[in-house]
């Protein structure tokens, strides 16, 4: 009467320890994957804070092209009243 109780009393703790393990397996693969979509996460936040940083650059060289090119056209025209105004036929 005694053994089938401790048989039965095993084939539980057995079973629990069987739960418990496979729970600690599927507990450390989904911190493995959550892991790794951070790393992944953080790699394409590094890709767009460079992909920002060599936006605004292009866009201060453009503005300074910009501005430059404004203040030769400006000045050409600014001559050129100039020259009218003084000219005699």
């Amino acid at each position: 009467m005694l053994a089938p109780i401790n048989t039965k009393i095993l084939f539980a703790i057995l079973a629990a320890l069987t739960v418990i393990g496979g729970a600690v397996l599927c507990e450390r693969d989904q911190a493995a994957k959550a892991a790794a979509m951070a790393a992944k996460a953080a790699e394409i936040l590094q890709l767009q804070r460079d992909d920002n940083e060599y936006l605004k650059q292009q866009d201060e060289s453009f503005r300074k092209h910009v501005e430059g090119e404004k203040k030769r056209h400006n000045s050409a025209a600014a001559r050129e009243g100039k020259t009218w105004r003084t000219y005699l036929p």
